[in-house]
């Protein structure tokens, strides 16, 4: 995985070159499309203009042929002959007149007089209906003219076909497209002058805030990070002052973690020494305060067995996720009279109730033993911190999509001050009950990273000295 960022971050585009690419294609994709729209729109205009007036020229000379009867005239008018020659020539093309019977009587090129043209033009033309071609891969155009006996029954007598090159206009259009070239060229270098100049004080803000980052990166997490040039920069700065915060929080937290785990384990190890220190100092100990400073010791070293365990868990479930939980179809209401049966001589002693109210039947997709551990803790807080003769009830619910737990005691309740921090770890409010109680400050903490290892939430409701009440909400079905 290490790897493959290694290869992400290396082979990653940078923003700017990102935004000189885009730009340059907005602005140059146009100015081809429009080059190639108007070279095209050219280039055909010049080959209408060009059929065009051939098409009038032809018309000219098959105006002429038909007033001096050019296709029975023997011989031939030189000086039509002759014309006809020159139109061809000026057109770089062909013109040949064919007679009624298909025969070739006139070529400006003298190489089919006399033969026979019977193709599809020449007998359409004979219909009546003119045809006007171009093709495109050869350059020519061709053009069929009717001719007419005479200019009063209109009758058509002869077809003139004539074939034009239009190489000469490829030259032009070939001229014109270089320079249109060269123009392109122009333009394509003051725009990308133009896309780096725009593109440089577009991402400026960005590499303001990059230079913030890097001090950050660098330790200076006290200073605020701020760019407001953007909509975006400024999202992208109220979430990395909001992430800062929370880094800046859970450096806090390590430290005090550290702080308390040193001083939660050096307590119980400065009280055994105390105590063995005593022993070794008195002479001639009666037995019983013996016995009493063993015991003594024993508590201090089970308290301290028990700070370990808890801090052993809560590190298993920092390096596990939720992945690793072992799931499996659960019986909730089982689950809870078994906890509650573990319980109730606790709560003996402590002559509190404990009531267990189920309102159906729950199965759910649970870590049976991690969820045992979490509603355990939550049921023994609620006993131990409770008043004498108090109550602790517990009820069971669920809808569609979750089941609910909610322990509720008539226990000295917590202040809305605290709340926010009783799931801390080591944090507790009142440190001299929790010391009488046996409690590490562990237990909370524990409890939530498990709901929130089943994707469930716990939530607190509580007034000081009206009790507490701890509600807990799993789904059903667990979701990997």
């Amino acid at each position: 995985m290490f790897q493959i960022k290694i290869f992400n971050q290396k082979h990653a585009m940078s923003l700017r070159v990102t935004l000189i690419i885009v730009f340059l294609l907005v602005g140059c994709i146009p100015v081809m499309i429009q080059n190639s729209v108007m070279l095209g729109a050219y280039r055909q205009n010049l080959i209408d203009n060009r059929m065009q007036e051939i098409q009038n020229q032809c018309w000219i000379l098959s105006n002429k042929m038909t007033r001096i009867g050019y296709l029975t005239m023997e011989p031939r008018d030189p000086l039509l002959d002759n014309e006809m020659s020159v139109k061809a020539d000026m057109f770089n093309g062909r013109i040949v007149v064919v007679n009624r019977n298909f025969r070739i009587i006139s070529d400006t090129f003298s190489l089919s007089v006399g033969k026979l043209n019977v193709s599809e033009e020449v007998i359409r033309c004979f219909d009546g209906e003119n045809s006007s071609k171009y093709n495109s891969e050869k350059h020519y155009s061709a053009l069929t003219i009717p001719i007419y006996s005479n200019s009063q029954e209109k009758e058509i007598a002869g077809v003139m076909i004539v074939t034009a090159s239009t190489e000469d206009l490829l030259n032009r259009i070939s001229i014109v497209s270089e320079k249109g070239a060269f123009l392109q060229l122009m333009i394509f270098s003051v725009l990308a002058i133009f896309v780096v100049l725009l593109v440089k004080l577009l991402i400026k803000p960005f590499r303001e805030l990059q230079r913030m980052l890097n001090r950050a990166a660098e330790g200076e997490m006290d200073e605020e990070v701020s760019s407001y040039a953007y909509k975006e920069t400024m999202q992208i700065t109220e979430t990395i002052n909001m992430t800062l915060k929370k880094l800046k929080a859970v450096d806090q937290s390590r430290e005090e973690f550290v702080s308390n785990v040193s001083h939660e384990l050096k307590t119980p190890i400065t009280s055994i020494r105390v105590l063995a220190d005593s022993l070794m100092g008195m002479e001639d100990v009666p037995e019983e305060l013996y016995r009493e400073f063993l015991s003594d010791i024993s508590d201090e070293i089970e308290r301290e067995s028990k700070i370990i365990d808890d801090l052993l868990s809560l590190v298993r479930m920092d390096k596990i996720s939720g992945g690793n939980l072992n799931i499996a179809q659960v019986n909730i209401n089982g689950l809870m009279e078994l906890i509650l049966k573990r319980l109730r001589p606790i709560a003996g002693k402590r002559n509190v109730e404990l009531t267990f109210e189920s309102i159906r039947e729950v199965t759910a997709d649970v870590d049976e033993m991690k969820l045992s551990l979490a509603l355990s803790n939550l049921v023994e807080n609620a006993i131990k911190y409770n008043v004498e003769g108090g109550w602790v009830r517990v009820t069971l619910d669920a809808d569609h999509k979750f089941f609910y737990v909610k322990v509720a005691d008539s226990g000295i309740g917590i202040s809305e001050e605290f709340q926010e921090h009783v799931f801390e770890r080591f944090y507790r409010v009142d440190k001299a009950r929790s010391r009488e109680t046996g409690g590490t400050g562990l237990g909370l903490s524990i409890t939530k990273k498990i709901v929130l290892m089943h994707q469930g939430a716990l939530k607190l409701q509580s007034k000081e000295g009206e009790g507490a009440t701890f509600t807990v909400r799993i789904p059903l079905t667990y979701i990997s």
